[in-house]
């Protein structure tokens, strides 16, 4: 039987402090899959990811990718199997949206200073996917939200990943730009390479995902179909919020807040 894409065994995360961020998470996902990560803030989510890809060092645990461990592996072998869609870019360093592309390709290069004629087509071909080709001469800080967005996702898809790890990707854009984005993930989940989302709108999540992963406080407490395991009861204990869960006439899942609903604490 083979191994499923993605695997994580008991991982923990300990702060300097001893905050526990991530505590004992085991999971699986299969290859071919959008999945969304949920939670309130501070419930993990960006932290699991971070420690997924190694940006941060885990404090028990093992992550493996395709069966194989990434505890030993270079980061220059991990990107070349996972690539990584943040939240925020804090500095663009003055790259224009072709050099910011272009930088995905560089765990394939094999020449130090230059790039090849396939890499050249892999990055005119990912502009032209993500509809930004007309902005590739302009630089990345003079970009909306939006076409920013789907820049570091056409570098995170140029690095041709198995697993493509996305930070929060709507979360400064409109409604417009929110639903673009998530149409190019589901467009990119191809039958052996995984797209995990984390991400706060939960309608948003229920509507693409095939399955959705529900933390708190550091743990997961559901994992499965959004349309099965997303219930009013399950709002309440994660966000303390009163909601009504329901499906519109499409059949698709959703998701309304109505109130703050946790008792005042003594």
């Amino acid at each position: 039987m083979a191994d499923p894409l993605l695997e994580l065994r008991g991982v923990n995360k300990f702060y300097e402090d001893g905050f526990h961020a991530v505590k004992d998470v085991s999971f699986k996902v299969e290859a071919g899959q959008l999945v969304g990560l949920i939670g309130p803030n501070g419930c993990g989510k960006t932290t699991m990811m971070k420690c997924i890809n190694k940006l941060h060092p885990m404090s028990s645990g093992d992550v493996l990718i395709d069966g194989e461990s990434v505890v030993r592996q270079s980061p220059a072998d991990i990107a070349k199997k996972m690539s990584n869609v943040p939240a925020e870019l804090r500095n663009s360093f003055g790259l224009t949206v072709y050099e910011t592309v272009m930088l995905g390709r560089y765990p394939h290069l094999r020449n130090l200073w230059w790039e090849t004629e396939v890499d050249e087509s892999s990055v005119h071909d990912a502009l032209e996917k993500f509809g930004v080709a007309h902005l590739q001469n302009r630089q990345l800080n003079m970009l909306s939200s939006g076409e920013r967005q789907r820049v570091l996702i056409a570098k995170a898809y140029v690095q041709q990943p198995r697993l493509m790890l996305v930070d929060e990707p709507t979360s400064h854009l409109d409604m417009r730009y929110k639903l673009e984005v998530m149409e190019y993930l589901n467009a990119m989940v191809e039958k052996d390479m995984t797209v995990l989302v984390a991400e706060h709108d939960i309608s948003l999540m229920a509507r693409y995902c095939q399955q959705c992963i529900i933390m708190k406080a550091g743990e997961i407490v559901a994992m499965g179909d959004p349309k099965e395991i997303i219930t009013e009861e399950l709002i309440q204990d994660v966000y303390e919020v009163s909601a009504s869960v329901g499906f519109d006439r499409d059949g698709a899942l959703f998701v309304l807040p109505k109130r703050y609903s946790s008792k005042p604490r003594p």
